[in-house]
């Protein structure tokens, strides 16, 4: 039996366990959350991000930036959510060709609406952007913007990937979830401009990435407003009014932000123009492009690759100071638990 000293021995030494354990964990919290990139990897990349966040932060830097002037610009396929085996409003448009083929039987023999609905995809891959903007226009078209909006919400709310068997929603990438909000909470303005359709990635954005409708910057068709049955709308024409890729990402930025970006992240070379434009600016900006490397846990693809294709960017990022993020290295977590 335990003498009462022998007792009260244990029991301080067990307390004293129990609050070294505690204090521990409180420690590890603490840490955890002061770090507000997570999911990225400590690393020359990721202490470039914080340290021109802190600069450009800081009122006594040199490399001080109002904010109002905070501007953040990300392109969305392949930087912000999976884009391979196709892009995501390729998989949409596909899906909407299959559900409008019985208002359209002229589809059935005209090229590339043929091809696709016969599951010929390496002729659908001949007939290229001309091709696209033709299944743009036949599927995107000759409704109102609310009704569209609506087509693309119940879409998007269902469809899923055919490799993770996930929804599209859920395939965005944790660590740029962790940069926009990080961005966010100093007093960034964050953007999406992207080559896919405006209206196609409006009615998700705010949701999903924190970004509202009016900071998304895309291709667009042309429209018009017309009275239907006594109310206003909004018709989407069959005409496309602006392609938001290569140069005319800088255009975009342009035309709907009005202020030039002092930080610019894309994926592709379709993006150079976007991060150029950026680093042009006067004052401290930083240009990143996101390598995907990580076959195991996401996709591999640069040089060669037949979407997203990071081939000049790669060579030319050390002469222009432009950050390579490399996927499997830079990334502790891709997508979201």
């Amino acid at each position: 039996m335990f003498s009462i000293r022998q007792r009260l021995k244990s029991q301080s030494y067990l307390l004293a366990v129990g609050l070294f354990v505690i204090l521990t964990l409180c420690l590890f919290s603490i840490a955890k959350a002061s770090d507000p990139l997570p999911s990225w990897n400590n690393g020359v990349v990721k202490t470039k991000i914080l340290q021109f966040v802190s600069d450009i932060t800081n009122k006594a830097s040199k490399d001080y930036v109002l904010p109002e002037q905070r501007i953040a610009v990300f392109d969305n396929d392949g930087t912000l959510w999976v884009e391979q085996p196709i892009s995501t409003q390729h998989v949409f448009i596909f899906d909407q060709i299959k559900k409008l083929v019985p208002n359209h039987p002229e589809w059935k023999t005209t090229q590339p609406f043929k091809a696709l609905l016969e599951g010929d995809m390496e002729t659908v891959g001949k007939f290229g952007t001309k091709g696209f903007l033709k299944m743009i226009i036949g599927t995107h078209s000759g409704m109102t913007a609310t009704e569209f909006a609506n087509e693309v919400s119940q879409w998007i709310s269902k469809a899923k990937h055919p490799r993770f068997n996930r929804l599209y929603t859920k395939l965005v990438y944790q660590p740029q979830l962790e940069l926009l909000a990080y961005l966010r909470a100093n007093g960034f303005k964050t953007y999406i401009i992207s080559g896919s359709g405006m209206e196609f990635m409006r009615p998700w954005t705010e949701k999903i990435y924190g970004i509202p409708p009016e900071q998304v910057v895309g291709s667009s068709v042309a429209v018009e407003f017309k009275m239907i049955d006594g109310k206003p709308a909004i018709i989407r024409l069959p005409k496309v009014n602006f392609i938001n890729n290569n140069a005319g990402k800088p255009v975009g930025i342009y035309q709907h932000i009005g202020r030039r970006p002092i930080l610019a992240f894309g994926n592709s070379d379709a993006d150079i123009q976007m991060v150029q434009y950026t680093k042009a600016g006067n004052g401290k900006s930083l240009g990143l492009f996101l390598h995907h490397n990580d076959a195991k846990r996401e996709y591999a693809y640069d040089r060669k690759g037949h979407i997203g294709t990071l081939d000049k960017a790669l060579d030319i990022a050390s002469e222009n100071d432009w950050i390579i993020v490399d996927m499997k290295h830079d990334w502790k977590h891709i997508l979201p638990n």
